[in-house]
């Protein structure tokens, strides 16, 4: 009796496999296909093995089955767990293919590089147009000719705008209507360093006839008389065309900010450090400060960069501490730590900007080019300096000392080192 299952022959090949020349039996065609696995729930099962084939079961996806009545096993291709195959490479017929790491990092990366340049365009446009642009520097009369570098005219102003009665009484600003200067400056950026340089309220020099801003009228010189009030006449563009007018160097770009918006950016950075080199007080600018490295708030910086009297220069010591605290102020806002941080940018921002008022030329990325300008000086790469003066004027004024003017706007009109002293 022979002992193999039906479809098998002693000599062990196939009765009815793909080698074999005979007919294949109607009923061999018409049997269902048989997967492993099936003996057991109601399907016949797996037929025994032959001696020397494999016992590896066969992969679903790669089994013969009996559709052709065949052997049902592979002795390569299908019971082969290790190499073999597709070009000898391990394969997981059960197992989901690797995921694909490194795709899915770049394109995590190039989604975050998007957000990233959609907030900064966002954020740019939203920033620049809460600038007030207010001044227009193109009515300016007889201006002179442009030089190398770019030129800054920066102005703090005593405006109370947007102030209320109990904030005014805080600030000491007093209740003055309109606005004078309370500081100017003029800041010059180049390539041979950068150079501040301040301009005492009190100078004594020639008011030119002008151009009304807003009548259009020509009206005369009013002669000599102290810079400041060319401010109260006629407001920023007349102080412009006094300062081309006495000094030769063209302005390029006007930036000023009032009592309120000052005070307001200081605090949104959280104070300003300050090395105070001795105890202050005095009641006029409302400052009360003990000697000493502190951080100032709003309120006492205000007052810190108001102080006139008590000073032993005068004006010119007011300037010099003006130049260091918002050389200060620059230097603690342009740094990465407010820049990345939206918590501080953004409060910081949106306190500032919307008081500053500059030319309508001037865009954001001059103004941060200015802010950058200044915090380089604090770190000693420029210079800061007074006007060069020679002594008093009447009023009480101080009168420039002109040939010393004069050899300072031809190094910063050329772009040269500043050689200059304002001793």
């Amino acid at each position: 009796m022979n002992d193999w299952p039906q479809q098998w022959n002693p000599d062990g090949r196939n009765r009815y496999g793909r080698g074999s020349a005979a007919a294949r039996p109607e009923s061999a065609r018409a049997m269902r296909q048989v997967q492993p696995g099936d003996a057991g729930h109601g399907r016949p099962g797996e037929p025994p093995l032959p001696p020397g084939m494999s016992p590896h079961r066969v992969p679903p996806q790669q089994s013969q089955g009996y559709d052709d009545y065949g052997d049902g096993y592979n002795t390569g291709q299908v019971y082969g767990g290790g190499r073999g195959g597709r070009g000898g490479r391990d394969e997981q017929p059960y197992g989901r293919p690797p995921r694909n790491l490194g795709r899915r990092f770049k394109t995590g990366v190039l989604t975050l590089v998007f957000l990233f340049l959609v907030v900064s365009i966002g954020t740019y446009f939203w920033a620049d147009g809460k600038l007030r642009r207010e001044v227009d520097l193109s009515i300016v009369q007889d201006r002179p000719e442009a030089g190398e570098g770019t030129n800054y005219l920066i102005v703090g102003s005593d405006s109370r705008e947007g102030l209320s009665a109990e904030e005014k009484k805080r600030l000491h600003t007093g209740s003055s209507e309109g606005k004078r200067t309370d500081s100017m400056m003029i800041l010059h950026v180049g390539s041979n360093g950068n150079t501040m340089v301040s301009l005492p309220r009190d100078s004594w020099v020639t008011i030119p006839e002008f151009k009304g801003s807003e009548s259009g009228n020509q009206i005369p010189s009013p002669g000599a008389q102290k810079l400041n009030a060319s401010f109260s006449m006629d407001g920023a563009p007349l102080l412009v065309r006094t300062i081309e007018h006495n000094t030769g160097l063209k302005i390029d770009h006007y930036a000023e900010i009032g009592f309120g918006g000052f005070a307001k950016i200081v605090d949104a950075v959280g104070g300003v450090e300050m090395d105070i080199p001795a105890d202050v007080k005095e009641k006029n600018s409302g400052v009360d400060l003990k000697k000493g490295k502190q951080t100032l708030n709003g309120e006492q910086s205000l007052a810190f960069v108001r102080q006139r009297y008590g000073l032993a220069g005068g004006d010119l010591d007011r300037t010099k501490n003006q130049q260091k605290f918002l050389a200060a102020l620059a230097s603690q806002t342009a740094t990465p730590s407010t820049i990345l941080n939206p918590f501080k940018l953004y409060p910081t921002m949106g306190a500032g900007l919307d008081t500053v008022v500059v030319d309508k030329d001037m865009g954001l990325l001059d103004l941060a080019s200015m802010f950058w300008a200044m915090k380089g000086i604090t770190n000693g790469e420029g210079k800061s300096m007074n006007m060069p003066v020679s002594g008093p004027a009447p009023g009480g004024s101080l009168k420039w000392d002109m040939p010393k003017v004069e050899q300072l706007v031809s190094e910063l009109k050329n772009d040269e080192k500043v050689t200059v002293s304002d001793e």
